[in-house]
């Protein structure tokens, strides 16, 4: 079973020519709200992945948690750990421009009142992947991994924060995106290039590595071994979702027993065709289209 603990948010997306400069209003084409956050974004992905999923976290008691919470409810991923508190819903803002590329600001709201103790021990036994990121408490998400001793403990770095050691130390795999490898590594002064961060990094915590590369694909870090995944050609529509989509599908790999290079495959196929579609969760695709994709990479 995937276990995700985070962020679950509605999403209010604007469509615009080009984001818009500090300080500058500009008109846009079209406004919609969609289900979003990071943490319901990669248990959907892993459930569409074919995995089956418990999600916990945190939504208000507000009009926007049953729309937060509608795609999960209906691609059957397990929502029991879920719990309704009185701030509100957490949203992200976010601007996606003609070529598809997007800014995002998120307000954590409710995700902010996510607690480990949520997650009961059971859940983190060794037939378990837990799933972390880093829009609910910091503090939290280190709590749990302190608990997850037998589970495979995937930490997606995002957004870039000091993490400190001992999460790190406990984190089975670390994924980052070249962004992401280069705020985390100064900051535990590590080299912040992808491929020397991801050695570095894989060394000193004695963990699996994983570096997103956007249109290049990703690499992985595993002990001595390297893998390489080049992304194919697609029509990028929307990058929003698309780390999500990635994360979630690997982890949904490896939770079937799929060795390292065939789950990497089968995220930047996941993360590649995310693309192709506007939205981060609408756009997420089905376990049959990645591994047709990922046949191919």
């Amino acid at each position: 079973m995937v276990v995700v603990f985070g962020s679950i948010n509605l999403d209010l997306v604007a469509l615009v020519a080009r984001i818009p400069a500090p300080g500058e209003t500009l008109a846009g084409h079209s406004f919609k709200t969609v289900p979003g956050g990071k943490g319901a974004n990669q248990a959907l992905a892993a459930s569409r992945a074919g995995a089956q999923v418990k999600m916990f976290g945190a939504v208000g008691r507000d009009a926007f948690a049953a729309k937060a919470l509608a795609n999960l409810e209906a691609s059957g991923v397990d929502l029991s750990g879920v719990i309704a508190v009185d701030t509100p819903t957490g949203v992200a803002l976010i601007h996606v421009d003609a070529r598809g590329e997007n800014a995002i600001t998120v307000i954590a709201g409710a995700n902010g009142e996510a607690r480990a103790a949520q997650v009961p021990d059971e859940a983190l036994g060794p037939t378990s992947t837990l799933v972390l990121q880093l829009e609910v408490p910091l503090v939290e998400v280190a709590r749990l991994a302190r608990r997850a001793h037998g589970a495979r403990v995937i930490l997606n770095a995002a957004p870039a924060t000091t993490l400190p050691d001992d999460l790190l130390h406990r984190v089975g795999i670390l994924i980052v995106n070249e962004t992401e490898a280069a705020i985390v590594g100064a900051k535990l002064g590590l080299p912040t290039t992808p491929d020397q961060f991801a050695v570095a990094a894989a060394t000193r915590y004695q963990c699996t590595v994983v570096v997103t590369l956007g249109p290049r694909g990703a690499i992985a870090v595993h002990g001595d071994a390297r893998v390489a995944v080049a992304a194919p050609p697609t029509g990028v529509v929307d990058t929003t979702g698309a780390g999500d989509a990635l994360v979630g599908a690997f982890a949904a790999a490896l939770d079937r027993g799929a060795p390292l290079r065939q789950a990497l495959a089968e995220g930047v196929a996941a993360g590649s065709l995310a693309c192709t579609g506007r939205g981060a969760q609408a756009a997420l695709p089905a376990q049959s289209a990645i591994a047709d994709l990922a046949a191919t990479l």
